[in-house]
């Protein structure tokens, strides 16, 4: 039995997969961890939510791969208020950021009352398992941590982030090869507000998609 001390990312991934993936933002690497069995700390887990930060303790077996690890203790020291859209129409910034790019991923600059308040990312499927953009997120596959870090066109960090793919999340095929992030930081109060509403996915609102992503390709996907 082995344990890592460090600051983690939350990605709870969805209710067909019973563990939660914590991305180590010091280590860069994804652990997989039981959600159920912690007895009386068992409401402290389910309180957790997709994009959190803490500060914890994981155990287990390094060497064993099938073998999920615990959550020994925790505590929440911060986090983005994460938002998901899918099988939907981009926002035009997005198509305009991705005419610029050249061969990955690109950002533009989102601005409210001529300042910046946050930024645009595109994201190329390719090097994404299977090709999918928002199952890669909720399970942690795609690292994105300076992004959630800081929003450097504004020098602040991000409040909320919205993940947007224009197919659903059991696509086999694609209307365009890439996905959509946009961070806001605390000065976005109008834009974010209608990019909120816009793809229906309002701030302290679970708006995962529900899927099993053990199906999403023949060879399995997930944690």
């Amino acid at each position: 039995m082995d344990e890592r001390a460090s600051v983690f990312r939350v990605y709870r991934v969805v209710e067909a997969v019973p563990h939660i993936n914590l991305f180590d933002t010091e280590g860069a690497r994804l652990y997989t961890v039981f959600q159920g069995g912690y007895g009386d700390r068992q409401p402290e887990i389910d309180a957790l939510e997709t994009g959190d930060l803490i500060e914890g303790t994981v155990a287990g077996d390094p060497e064993d791969d099938e073998e999920a690890w615990t959550l020994r203790s925790f505590e929440r020291v911060g986090g983005v208020d994460m938002g998901f859209g899918t099988d939907v129409e981009l926002p035009e910034i997005a198509r305009g950021t991705w005419a610029k790019q050249e061969r990955g991923v690109a950002h533009s600059v989102i601005e409210e009352d001529g300042g910046p308040v946050g930024e645009c990312w595109v994201q190329p499927r390719a090097p994404l398992p299977g090709g999918v953009f928002v199952p890669s997120v909720l399970a942690g596959l795609l690292p994105m941590e300076d992004t959630l870090t800081s929003v450097d066109s504004v020098g602040e960090p991000p409040t909320d982030a919205v993940f947007l793919d224009p197919d659903p999340v059991d696509a086999s095929s694609f209307r365009h090869p890439y996905g959509v992030l946009l961070v806001f930081t605390d000065r976005a109060t109008e834009t974010r507000r209608r990019f909120r509403e816009r793809y229906d996915c309002p701030r302290g609102v679970d708006s995962r998609p529900t899927y099993d992503p053990y199906e999403l390709s023949p060879g399995g996907f997930g944690p």
